[in-house]
Formats: structure tokens, C-alpha cells, sequence
């Protein structure tokens, strides 16, 4: 029979309040077909229908959040479960609502042995562009799905329909990333500038797309501006980001437990830390040393490239760009967003007087993993410390070197303190060089794992170089195996592997390292390598990674690749380099196989369902979507999230992304992966 339930109001969590059995046995690769009828009073409300374990630790093998009306709905989904079970539950958790309202169900079902639905992405036209922007000085090339393997004609339109350039494509075989037959259209002798044009081959209209640069300068603010609305421990002003305020998160205020003195995990240490502030890492309430090093170092060199590139233009990131609460205090913006995240990274250093002085915890988050929809605010679990590492303490060496020298305009004292904690964890990391993360330490938040700090160490001295010009960190920098590494390989750099980061410093920052030209030449030489790469990938990207197995993020490995090439491009000015950087952008706002943009809010489609706790408008109405300007982790091969796994199954390379706030393997955040699209972005629009 039908059930219903008044469902109290006053409930913070869906989880609150919830209906469902237990003991459902679930056969792994088996499909299953999930069916429900439901309705609420008042409508609108949303419910969180899941299968998954009714025991710690709770994992959810599917999950769907429709809102509900007073008619009645039918629900009917596929999936594949990813375990087998004897303890899997089917509930529909009705939590999280200010008012009480009333919950009715029938006929719900699970059935297994039913053939799971064939997901088939509509990708839309056939003629795959750059759907944001192309520069009018700069390359345009867009890609064509077809069948056919001669040569087709093109036309480019204006807005108005007419057609200003015209030309044939060149056949491309088969792309072994997208396992389409594919031809190239290149119509960059075409510089006019304006909007609303698109290209027409083989009877199909491409999305429209602008030639120009405005998108591209306000690209290069909204990737930053992504960073305020990540911020911990304080309160987000709508009034800077409409739509988007909200309380502030971690602080002692119920239900959040708060940062201000946090615990270490059982048996770590006695003391507490205040660790309030920083940013939040991805879609969780986490916040991670290695990855916000990275991140707050990628934006640091953002400035710094500005500072001391031939197309730099530092007064485009100064003070008042990006509307955060220190807009007009007279210091770049980029620098007051970083430093949000440097004074958390600061407080992680372990205090003076303790085992393990001066390095620096690794993480710091929840106790246990929280479920979504999840404002900061209203997070009740508790915080914990997780033990030190040396990663981790050489990443904040390193960010806090590099922050000594560019904040020294603007503010003495702090740079002073950062360069002294900076000496500080170099010291300790080189008296505990072999302390790891422990991989299986995945419980609450990511574990961040790394068991090879070789590359921290050269990063961090050189970052300590370049601001000190010490004999005792250039010998370090020019003993350490990085230092003639073959480090731009495929996957290039990220939080594991920052050798990258040195030898990019190293290359553009001012300084006197003996023998600096080869480094600057090794830039070069990995600027063509992935020049080479581009030139090969008929959709232009600079990432082949091995056996076509796309990586998790693999939007941002693009993104840095792409990097290394402009990076070429400043040291020596060659017009390839530019042109290869440009190009490799294309792929991330629409000339890819998907037809899609990565950056919400730009481009005709674009994603924008990114997993998140608080941007979870698929989830609930009353919750915004990520901002515009926030990055997609994008295609991933091993699919590692349970929604994917039941759409994508057997994907090839660029197929593997789905737009869905449950897919936390390709469609995830972060603060790293937007701190490349911010510097990249920003390189874009100096080219104009």
C-alpha cells in the first residue's frame, strides 16, 4: 500500500529524516532497475532516493534527488551495482527542510536482471568550436565528426548569416582519443572581429562563437573570483557574489564544531590548532596542504608572470579587480586572495616545543564523510588534524618563499613571517625527509598521497633561491636529480609532481643560477614536445596521455601543458609558441568530442552540475550552481564514482564525463584544477 510520513521540519541534513529497508542483498555487475512513485505537500520539495550500504561507511551506489510534486510522479532508473551486498538499503532521506511537510510513496521496487538504459551523450552538431572565443590575431581551428574521408567544404557565417571565408578540410583518419573519423578546418586567416558567427561543413552548424578578447579578460577575472566563494571562516557577502552568499563555515557556531582548536586524529598529538580560514578544497568542506601549496603557488605565479613577462599586465589582477572584502586596500587582489589561503597554510605549521617543530599537518577535515547537499555552515561534524608530512611541509616552504618575495611591496611584517616559515619547514622537512601520507587515510576527506617528496625538496629550494639568492639552496637546487629530469612528460605537473613548478621559476623569475639557460632550454624542449602532441590530436589538445587513458582532472593536465608551451612563448617569443598556447585552450570551451564547455557560464553548453556540497542547485533549487569561471575535472577513464560507472561503462578517452553532481571522478572542483584555467586564462588575454 501507499505510505506517507510527516516529515518534521528544523533538520539540517537530508539524512535527518528518512524511510527505507534494509537488508537488501545487491550482486556486483549485476543491473538493476530502480522504481519509486512519490509526491509531497507542499511540492517542491526534494527527496534523496539512494541504494547503497545501510552500515558504515555508507557508500551510495546510486542516488537520484528529484523534487517533488502535489500530482505524483513515476521515477524509473538503471544502474549497475558496483559491489556485491548483503547489507545494501533503499531509502528516501527527506531531511533538511526549515518546515515540516508530508512524504507519500508506492510502489517501489528494485529488480535486478533488467538490461541497463544505453547512455548517449547529445553532443549536438557535428563541427566542434571554441565555443567562448578565438583571438582575431590568433589561431582558429575547429574539428569535424564525419564519416566521409575526402576533403568537404566550410563556410564561416557572421551573425547576420552571410559568408565571410570558406575553405576544404583535411581529413584526419580516425581520433584514437574519441574513436570518431574526424576532419580539420583551419580558418585563421579570418580576423574580424565580432559575434554570433559559426562554421557550416558536411550539411551541419557549428554552436556559435565570437572572434574578440572580452571574454577572455573577463574569463581571467571569474576564475579568480572562484576562490572568495571557496573561502573558510567567514561569512560570503551576496552583495559581492549575488547568489551566492551564505554563513560563514567551521566556526564555532553550531551545528559547525569549528577550526579555531582543532584536534589531531587518535595518537597523532596532544595539542590543538587554530585552523580556521584557507579554502575549501573541491566539492567537500576539506582543506589540504598539498593542494592549496599548489594552488596558492599557481596563482602567486599568475602575479608573477605578470610582473616580469613581455605580454604581462600586472594592473589587470591589481587592487579592486575581483570585488573581495579588501578590494581598495591598495594591494593587487590576486594577492589579497592568496593570502586567504597562505595565513591557514601558516597556521598548519606544527608549533615550536612539539614533536615533529615546523612541519606541517597535512590536512585538515571532517571526521567523517558528509553527505550532499551540505552548506559549510551547517556541517556538523568534527574537524581532526591529520599527521605531518614532509610533502606537505615543503609545499608550504615553498608557497611561503615565493610569498616573501611578492608581498614584500605591499607588506613587510608578512613577508618577513612567511620567509621565516619557509626556513623553518625547510629545516624540519630536510630532519624528516621520509614521512609519507598514508594512502588508506581516505576516511572524511581525500587522502593526498605521495611517497616521494624529491620533487618537493627542489621545489622548495628553489622557491627559496629565487627569493634569497642563498648559495646553500642554489647548491641544493643544482645537486637535486629534478634538476636534469626529463619532468614534462605526459601528464606534465600537479600536487604529486611539482618539479614543474621549480623549473618554470626557475626559468622566467629573475635570478643567477649557474647554467640557468638550460634550464630555460628544458622549458623549450617540453614546450615542443607538447607542441608535437597538439599537432597530432585532431581535436588540438597537448595531452595524449599513455593508452588513451584520461586522467583524473584531465582538464587541468591540458591546461598545464598548455602552460609550458606559453611559458615557451615568454622566454623566447617565437609566434608558435603563442599560437600552440591559444590553440590548446579549444578543447576546454567546446572543440572536443563531447561538444561541450568545461567552464561554467561560458560557451553555448557548458557544465555546470560540478559535484559540490553548496553549489548543488541539481539537488536542491534553492542552492546555486559552481560560478562562472569554475572548472570541470573532465573525461576520466576509470570512472571511479558509482553514477558514472552505470553510464559510461566501456568509455573512450574524451566519453568518459558525465555532467552530474554525482560523478565525483569527472566532474569534480577544486582549487587546483581553477588555479590552472585562472593562469591560463590570464596568459589568453594579455595576447591581445
Amino acid at each position: 500500500g501507499r505510505l506517507c510520513a510527516d516529515v518534521p521540519g528544523g533538520t539540517t541534513n537530508r539524512w535527518d529524516a528518512a524511510v527505507g529497508q534494509n537488508d537488501v542483498t545487491l550482486v556486483k555487475g549485476e543491473s538493476y532497475k530502480f522504481a519509486f512513485t512519490a509526491d509531497g505537500v507542499p511540492d517542491g520539495h526534494v527527496v534523496r532516493a539512494i541504494v547503497g550500504l545501510q552500515v558504515a561507511p555508507y557508500d551510495t551506489y546510486f542516488e537520484v534527488s528529484p523534487q517533488l510534486s502535489v500530482s505524483g510522479n513515476s521515477y524509473s532508473y538503471t544502474f549497475t551495482s558496483p559491489v556485491d551486498a548483503t547489507q545494501a538499503q533503499v531509502g528516501f532521506q527527506l531531511g533538511g527542510s526549515a518546515d515540516a511537510w508530508k512524504f507519500c510513496m508506492d510502489d517501489v521496487s528494485l529488480l535486478g536482471g533488467v538490461p541497463p538504459e544505453v547512455y548517449e551523450p547529445d553532443t549536438g552538431p557535428r563541427v566542434r568550436v571554441n565555443q567562448v572565443a578565438y583571438l582575431p590575431s590568433g589561431p582558429k581551428n575547429a574539428t569535424l565528426v564525419t564519416d566521409a574521408t575526402d576533403k568537404l567544404p566550410w563556410q564561416l557565417k557572421n551573425a547576420s548569416g552571410t559568408v565571410v571565408a570558406q575553405g576544404s578540410t583535411t581529413p584526419r583518419g580516425v581520433d584514437a582519443s574519441s574513436a570518431q573519423n574526424v576532419h580539420s578546418i583551419d580558418f585563421g586567416a579570418y580576423k574580424k572581429a565580432g559575434t554570433g558567427y559559426t562554421l557550416v561543413a558536411d550539411g551541419e552548424t557549428s554552436r556559435p562563437f565570437d572572434i574578440g578578447t572580452g571574454a577572455y579578460e573577463k574569463l581571467r577575472l571569474d576564475a579568480l573570483k572562484y576562490y572568495y566563494t571557496q573561502r573558510s571562516g567567514t561569512p560570503i557577502r551576496d552583495d559581492l557574489r549575488p547568489g551566492y552568499g551564505r554563513a560563514a563555515g567551521h566556526v564555532d557556531v553550531a551545528p559547525n564544531q569549528g577550526d579555531s582548536a582543532v584536534p589531531c586524529q587518535p595518537g597523532v598529538c596532544d595539542y590543538k590548532l587554530d585552523v580556521t580560514g584557507g579554502w575549501y578544497d573541491a566539492g567537500d568542506h576539506g582543506k589540504y596542504v598539498v593542494n592549496g601549496g599548489i594552488s596558492t603557488w599557481e596563482l602567486l605565479s599568475t602575479y608573477e608572470r605578470a610582473l616580469h613577462a613581455r605580454t604581462g599586465r600586472p594592473a589587470k589582477l591589481g587592487d579592486g579587480t575581483l570585488a573581495i572584502p579588501e578590494s581598495g586596500n591598495k594591494v593587487p587582489d590576486i594577492l589579497d586572495e592568496s593570502r586567504w589561503e597562505l595565513e591557514f597554510l601558516l597556521k598548519m605549521q606544527v608549533p615550536a616545543g612539539q614533536p615533529l617543530a615546523g612541519m606541517a599537518h597535512h590536512k585538515v577535515h571532517d571526521e567523517a564523510w558528509t553527505g550532499l547537499p551540505l552548506l559549510p555552515g551547517e556541517d556538523p561534524q568534527k574537524r581532526e588534524l591529520h599527521p605531518a608530512t614532509t610533502e606537505a611541509t615543503l609545499n608550504l616552504a615553498a608557497t611561503a618563499a615565493q610569498a616573501a618575495r611578492l608581498y614584500k611591496p605591499y607588506d613587510k611584517a608578512f613577508a618577513a613571517k612567511t620567509l621565516a616559515a619557509a626556513r623553518t619547514a625547510w629545516t624540519a622537512a630536510l630532519a624528516h625527509p621520509a614521512l609519507h601520507a598514508d594512502p588508506n587515510d581516505g576516511t572524511g576527506g581525500g587522502a593526498y598521497p605521495d611517497t616521494d617528496a624529491t620533487d618537493e625538496f627542489y621545489w622548495a629550494a628553489a622557491e627559496l633561491y629565487l627569493t634569497t639568492g642563498e648559495k646553500q639552496f642554489a647548491d641544493y637546487v643544482l645537486n637535486s636529480p629534478v634538476h636534469t629530469a626529463d619532468i614534462f612528460g605526459p601528464l606534465g605537473y600537479d600536487w604529486a609532481r611539482t618539479g614543474a613548478a621549480a623549473r618554470l621559476d626557475l626559468a622566467t623569475v629573475p635570478n643567477k643560477l649557474p647554467g640557468r639557460d638550460k634550464v630555460r632550454q628544458s622549458v623549450v624542449k617540453g614546450a615542443d614536445r607538447y607542441l608535437a602532441t597538439l599537432k597530432s590530436q585532431p581535436y588540438g589538445m597537448p595531452y595524449a596521455p599513455t593508452d588513451n587513458l584520461y586522467d583524473w582532472g584531465s582538464n587541468h593536465q591540458i591546461l598545464h601543458n598548455g602552460i609550458v608551451i606559453a611559458t615557451a612563448y615568454d622566454i623566447t617569443g617565437a609566434t608558435k609558441y603563442r599560437d600552440g598556447a591559444l590553440q590548446s585552450v579549444d578543447y576546454l570551451f567546446g572543440r572536443n568530442a563531447l561538444n561541450m564547455s568545461y567552464v561554467t557560464g561560458y560557451g553555448e553548453v557548458n557544465s555546470h552540475n560540478q559535484h559540490s556540497r553548496w553549489y548543488a542547485h541539481q539537488l536542491d533549487p534553492n542552492l546555486p550552481n559552481p560560478p562562472k569561471g569554475t572548472l570541470s575535472g573532465g573525461p576520466n577513464s576509470s570512472i571511479q564514482d558509482p553514477y558514472a560507472q552505470s553510464k559510461l561503462q566501456g568509455c573512450v578517452g574524451q566519453f568518459c564525463y558525465i555532467d552530474d553532481i554525482q560523478s565525483w571522478s569527472t566532474n569534480e572542483h577544486t582549487i587546483n584544477w581553477n588555479s590552472a584555467l585562472s593562469r591560463m586564462a590570464s596568459f589568453v588575454a594579455d595576447q591581445t
